[in-house]
């Protein structure tokens, strides 16, 4: 270490970064493990590891760029799915990245009245913004969907219990399941039904002095198809009504656009699901929304003010960056312009569209000198983000050969700069072009021309 320190390119270079000797040490460290583990693996033998001694300096430099460089990188999405959990789900809107960027650096009134100049509430322009596009409904926001159950339930129903569908005790991304959330709630899971079949007699039945919350789930990503029936959300309201007994619609994706003309029937908007008459709505901020990770809860605003009132919210409400971010991205549903919003642009790029788009780039490589097979296939993209399960939309792709596999040419293509996403079809690499950003398409024809003319 002392050797390592004393040599008069590394003194330099950490002059020259401004590096204190606690990190140049820990780099030094670093380095020296990498080549023992080296050796002792029989991956460096005597002439390896005298060329990597005989450039210190250079060693020590790389090591301090891969000890700092950071985790999260840009990537290019080409797999077709729109809300891709694995890959940040809805790239936000420019202008709430933009002021997000530019208002984190600065002091701002998150919780100051410029009118009074008292106390304000940090939710005050999300309230404002929701309320032109849910006229009558009320809304506060936690940090996620998962976090807005949680809230509800234990507003609602702490120490009772909540009636559900069996064939709704969903398990989402990462492991966690309804049941296992409504127990944090320090609610009762009360299941009705079967996992194919429920009704609003089984709902009915089972309604006692403990019952807190009638909770209907949605199926998220995945579909029960054949003998099947469900107790609909009207129905479930209609019987709430009935016994005095709140009903929350745990929506999950949070549509504010009509799918119908996608072809896609069965996901209705946070508005059509609010007209049932429902008393609470949950749902997320990043899937069809197209913003930041967010948890809403929309409803009746006593409801609404119970779950603000419970001690959890401020364990769980929005910061100021993602409170900046959704507040641009409702605006621009309220303004109308559904084109700066990326996933829903996604949503609704035609076949036609994305047919000529493909077709420009395989010919853009053709120029550039690339000889491997590139084919433009028609292929089907998907929402994602567990909104419209088993429902395709017709999109085009690049579908590229290469003679050492389709793993060899995913795995050169996840080490470009920007790594590239795609999908595995009949061993071909297939990047779908529906989910590829405007303005990286520079960026791709650069990744694939570098490794296929190679």
């Amino acid at each position: 270490m002392d050797r390592v320190l004393a040599l008069p390119e590394v003194s330099a270079w950490a002059q020259a970064g401004g590096y204190g000797r606690r990190f140049v040490t820990r780099v030094i460290n670093t380095l020296l493990e990498e080549f023992r583990a080296g050796v002792l693996a029989g991956d460096l033998d005597a002439d390896a590891l005298d060329a990597l001694l005989d450039d210190l300096g250079a060693g020590v430099a790389d090591a301090a760029r891969r000890l700092t460089a950071p985790h999260l990188r840009h990537v290019i999405n080409a797999t077709g799915v729109i809300v891709h959990t694995n890959l940040g789900r809805s790239p936000w809107p420019a202008v709430a990245a933009g002021r997000t960027a530019d208002l984190s650096q600065r002091y701002l009134n998150l919780e100051f009245d410029l009118e009074t100049g008292g106390r304000g509430r940090r939710s005050a322009a999300l309230e404002r913004l929701v309320g032109q596009l849910l006229p009558g409904a009320a809304v506060t926001v936690v940090n996620n969907c998962a976090a807005a159950v949680l809230l509800v339930l234990n507003t609602l129903a702490e120490g009772k219990e909540v009636i559900v569908s069996r064939g709704q005790l969903v398990e989402i991304g990462g492991s966690f399941r309804i049941p296992e959330v409504m127990k944090k709630s320090q609610s009762l899971l009360r299941e009705v039904g079967s996992t194919n079949r429920t009704r609003r007699d089984d709902f009915e039945a089972a309604i006692g002095p403990e019952t807190g919350v009638l909770l209907s789930v949605h199926p998220s990503n995945y579909r029960v198809v054949g003998f099947t029936e469900e107790t609909s959300l009207r129905e479930l309201v209609d019987l709430g009504r009935e016994h005095g007994i709140p009903v929350v619609d745990d929506f999950g994706s949070g549509c504010f656009i009509d799918l119908r003309e996608l072809g896609i029937h069965d996901e209705p908007t946070v508005a059509e699901r609010l007209e049932t008459g429902v008393d609470l709505l949950t749902f997320s901020g990043d899937k069809l929304l197209g913003g930041p990770q967010a948890g809403f809860i929309v409803g009746k605003p006593d409801y609404v003010a119970r779950v603000r009132k419970n001690p959890l919210y401020r364990a769980l409400r929005l910061d100021k960056a993602t409170t900046l971010a959704l507040e641009s991205t409702l605006a621009a549903y309220v303004t109308g312009d559904l084109e700066s919003i990326p996933v829903v642009r996604m949503l609704r790029a035609s076949a036609a569209e994305l047919e000529r788009r493909a077709h420009a780039l395989a010919d853009r490589l053709t120029t550039a000198g690339v000889r491997s097979p590139i084919e433009v296939v028609e292929v089907a993209s998907r929402v994602g983000g567990g909104a419209a399960p088993g429902r395709d939309l017709p999109s085009f792709a690049l579908a590229l050969e290469w003679e050492p596999g389709a793993d060899d040419l995913m795995g050169r293509l996840r080490a470009t700069d920007p790594p590239v996403i795609g999908r595995i079809v009949d061993d071909r690499v297939v990047l779908d072009v529906r989910t590829i950003l405007p303005d990286e398409d520079e960026a791709l024809v650069g990744a694939l021309g570098e490794i296929l003319e190679g």
